[in-house]
């Protein structure tokens, strides 16, 4: 029964069927996990799946063992004070997956708490797949070694990862990003008048969307600058509306109470509407994340901006490696859309790089290097990775290259 807890109810004995155990531990591994449990489906009807997930994979047949909220951390303090509760959670499962070995083991990102549980499986033979890479190649890439011990597949949502662990022989595909497939490549102006319009914008009107971040500290720390330099573009460009876009109704709250000691509360906030805001937008004004993939799925000129306490920058600076921060450049392989990174992302800089993006060649050739990136991630990453899955499990014979190295 989906949601159970194991102190409620014993171990069912498994099968030999074909049973796929998967742990997702937040809404973005859930909605990773639901297309892959269906295309398994699809090519492997009698598919059994049990672990932990969410409302997406519980609906595609998933016996989720516990509620994945139970997994759901924030922060580097709340961790610590969880690690007895997430520690039995990990050995809990370890041990019905010890007595009843499925067929493979797929950490559907959640990677911390995925990498230890798959470690502990693969030592007693059972086989394991981390779908979605920790950050490796950007900083801590001694952990490669842990990962070569604890996962016999590593599945990728970026080309460029796949460098790594083929340097140490580890296997790997890259199977697309899924964002890249829902997202159609016209989407970003095919719906540019029906967001505008449910937005409450003109079809002619001048739309910066700004998303300032969705953690308390991003706001805190990026708003200021970003509004400021909203400002200063409404100035240069008087008839410029502008629409922030809020995650949750506390950061709507912060936001607004920032705008209002600013002097600009006539600045429009939405709540949840992140995808019908950069839509709606001629130019994105971006903190750093994933939310400027999908500006660049939406074919979005951007700047894109972060900041973070001077501590904490002080610290990171140190370990991250990658030359760029900003995703579409990392993809690129080239500063593709400005970086304004800690003290470079003054108002002057935001506003000055924001006004730069009107410009219709520098649009037409952005829009034109955002469209091949999109088709290169665009592989429906759902059907790549339950193929991989498939095939170390033994259940699945592909023709031709199936693009997994070694």
């Amino acid at each position: 029964m989906a949601n159970s807890d194991p102190a409620d109810t014993a171990p069912a004995a498994m099968d030999k069927s074909l049973i796929i155990a998967l742990v997702a531990g937040e809404a973005s591994g859930d909605n990773l996990g639901a297309p892959l449990i269906r295309e398994i489906k699809r090519k492997h009807p009698d598919a059994r799946f049990v672990g932990i997930g969410g409302p997406a994979m519980i609906a595609e047949g998933l016996d989720s063992w516990f509620n994945m909220d139970r997994l759901s951390v924030n922060g580097f303090i709340d961790p610590i004070k969880r690690l007895p509760e997430l520690l039995n959670i990990l050995l809990t499962i370890r041990s019905r997956l010890l007595a009843s070995p499925p067929s493979c083991f797929v950490g559907v990102d959640f990677n911390f708490f995925n990498l230890l549980l798959e470690g502990r499986l693969k030592r007693r033979g059972i086989k394991t797949v981390q779908y979605v890479s920790p950050t490796v190649w950007a900083w801590r890439s001694g952990r490669i070694r842990a990962i070569a011990r604890n996962v016999d597949l590593m599945l990728t949502l970026y080309p460029f990862e796949t460098t790594i662990y083929e340097e140490n022989g580890i296997s790997v595909k890259f199977v697309g990003h899924p964002k890249a497939h829902e997202i159609d490549l016209q989407d970003g102006q095919r719906n540019k008048l029906e967001a505008r319009q449910l937005l409450g914008f003109q079809t002619d009107d001048r739309v910066v969307a700004i998303l300032p971040g969705s953690r308390l500290s991003e706001v805190r720390y990026s708003g200021p600058d970003f509004f400021a330099a909203a400002n200063m573009v409404r100035i240069a460009v008087p008839e410029c509306k502008f629409v922030v876009a809020a995650v949750n109704a506390n950061r709507r709250h912060q936001i607004g109470n920032l705008l209002q000691v600013m002097g600009l509360d006539d600045i429009k906030v939405v709540t949840g509407q992140s995808r019908e805001v950069m839509t709606a937008a001629d130019v994105v004004l971006v903190n750093s994340g994933t939310a400027t993939l999908e500006a660049m799925l939406l074919k979005k000129p951007m700047v894109m901006s972060y900041r973070l306490g001077p501590a904490t920058y002080a610290i990171v600076s140190r370990l991250v490696k990658t030359k760029f921060f900003a995703l579409p450049n990392i993809l690129a392989g080239h500063e593709l859309i400005p970086e304004l990174i800690q003290r470079a992302a003054t108002p002057e800089a935001l506003s000055e790089a924001v006004l730069a993006m009107f410009n219709p060649q520098i649009r037409d050739n952005l829009v034109t290097e955002f469209d091949a990136i999109h088709r290169q991630l665009r592989l429906n990453s759902g059907n790549q990775a339950a193929e991989a899955i498939l095939t170390l499990c033994g259940e699945y014979s592909q023709d031709g290259d199936d693009n997994v190295s070694p």
